[in-house]
């Protein structure tokens, strides 16, 4: 099978001198680039990589990520990137749900790190290895990703190559991607839109700029790294990003794609007017690789709909009523996602991916399709309106937590008795989280509190907010009531 990674490597001998990443102290050209991953995908084959071996990378953001996910998928086997910044207990659970038999990292991080991979690590600048590169599988595993789980551990998402590859090649097709395209990575590592940054404009044989979080994080610096490096395009801003980048005079862009949260607070309060030319309001799960629909927004949008569009190539989305038979259109139904970007599951859940993952009875004989838990309509135009979730999930700066994973953490401090967290939005339509807790809480500050949860989880699982409570309301089958409680932290 031909895959994405081999359009990459084309561009080395098509356009050799070409510049392929771009870093603040680094221009690699996509003939070195090649170089780098064909000798690094032979290391990994001679270590035993291969076929559906997941490999974890924990490296510093920057070329070498880049070149260690390329290598891994050449070496025909499947990637789990890692952003080193989060905390080290929950990269071991990441490791371990993904059940990661290699390594690719430095001698500095696997000696802060030590993750529970059998076998040495593989370091990104080891070479000279002789080993025969194995053909790719469509149907074998490219990747694996993580989402929030209610269990309390993250939930592994087994992604297989063609998914991928037919993902990219439909961005670089359908939003115009060139060699004159210039994308800026926005995306952390770990994050599966970090790979749509990443690898996206280097299969249009464009150029991708890597610079570090922090310069991200500053609007004057953003706005001067734009001007630096000629960058025209963004792939993967969330609808929080793009309100912070209308603040502030930065240059227009030829094309940013938002995703991971809902459009329309942006866009009802003026916001299409600071973006450039072309806007495109992606929607998709990462159970789905990444994106199921796109949606060109006009100049002069709707605001009153979340419109998320029409299906992208070899996709199929389905609104389904509780016995799966499809609703009218106009009407509202669950949204679930069948064709090419469908997972295999989750890693190690067998009831859960049954549960998620079901027969398809609009596709080929074998075919799934995903139950996203998100409600749509489908328009007279076609168009598919996201009317949000139907479960507690949520979506917090792109990112799709599940609350139980935070009530869970919150449990394990000594003085927390109950703890419900429940979604919030503020004047702004911006969503945050709300932890109310129950406890001998009188000398436990909400830093503190805070300082607990970090070290088991991410920054965008943070709560906002804490409301310490006598008790917790139920309902009248004796659960927490969190309708109540959402209630009442407004």
């Amino acid at each position: 099978m031909s895959t994405f990674v081999d359009d990459i490597l084309l561009h080395a001998v098509t356009s050799p001198r070409a510049p392929a990443i771009v870093t603040p102290g680094e221009v690699i050209t996509y003939e070195e680039m090649a170089v780098r991953i064909e000798r690094l995908a032979r290391v990994l084959v001679a270590r035993g990589s291969g076929p559906e071996q997941v490999c974890a990378i924990a490296v510093d953001r920057g070329a070498e990520a880049v070149i260690a996910m390329a290598a891994v998928l050449r070496a025909a086997g499947a990637f789990l990137a890692l952003d080193v910044d989060l905390p080290r207990p929950r990269l071991a659970a990441m490791v371990r749900s993904a059940q990661a038999r290699c390594l690719v990292t430095t001698r500095t991080l696997a000696e802060r790190l030590s993750l529970p991979v059998p076998g040495p690590a593989v370091f990104a600048d080891q070479s000279d290895v002789d080993a025969a590169l194995p053909p790719v599988d469509p149907r074998s595993l490219a990747y694996v990703t993580h989402t929030s789980g209610s269990t309390g551990t993250p939930n592994a998402v087994l992604i297989e190559h063609r998914g991928l590859t037919n993902y990219l090649r439909f961005v670089v097709r359908d939003y115009e991607l060139s060699q004159d395209t210039t994308v800026l990575q926005l995306a952390p590592l770990g994050y599966d839109a970090s790979i749509r940054d990443t690898f996206a404009p280097l299969v249009a044989g464009g150029r991708l700029v890597l610079v570090p979080r922090s310069t991200l994080l500053r609007a004057d610096e953003f706005a001067a790294t734009v001007r630096e490096h000629g960058v025209n395009t963004v792939l993967s801003a969330t609808p929080t990003f793009l309100t912070f980048l209308s603040q502030h005079e930065v240059p227009a862009l030829r094309l940013t794609v938002s995703s991971g949260e809902s459009l329309r607070p942006f866009l009802a309060a003026g916001g299409r007017e600071s973006v450039g030319e072309r806007l495109v309001n992606q929607y998709g799960p990462t159970e789905a690789t990444m994106t199921s629909t796109r949606f060109f927004v006009p100049r002069s949008p709707e605001t009153t709909t979340d419109v998320v569009g029409t299906p992208i190539d070899g996709v199929t989305v389905h609104l389904l009523d509780d016995y799966l038979r499809t609703v009218p259109d106009g009407a509202v139904g669950e949204v679930w996602i069948g064709g090419l970007g469908v997972a295999r599951g989750y890693c190690g859940r067998p009831e859960l991916t049954a549960a998620r993952f079901v027969p398809d009875p609009h596709g080929e004989p074998g075919a799934r399709m995903y139950r996203t838990g998100d409600l749509a309509r489908r328009a007279p135009d076609g168009n598919l309106d996201y009317l949000g979730r139907s479960d507690r999930q949520t979506k917090i700066r792109g990112y799709r937590v599940d609350p139980a994973e935070i009530e869970g953490s919150l449990l394990s401090h000594p003085a927390v008795t109950g703890a419900v967290v429940t979604a919030a939005t503020d004047d702004r339509g911006r969503t945050y989280l709300v932890a109310h807790v129950v406890g001998d809480l009188a000398d436990v500050t909400d830093t503190a509190l805070r300082a607990h949860l970090a070290m088991t989880l991410p920054p965008y699982m943070m709560p906002r907010r804490f409301v310490r409570i006598d008790h917790l309301p139920t309902t009248t089958s004796g659960k927490a009531d969190r309708r109540a409680l959402a209630t009442d932290a407004r």
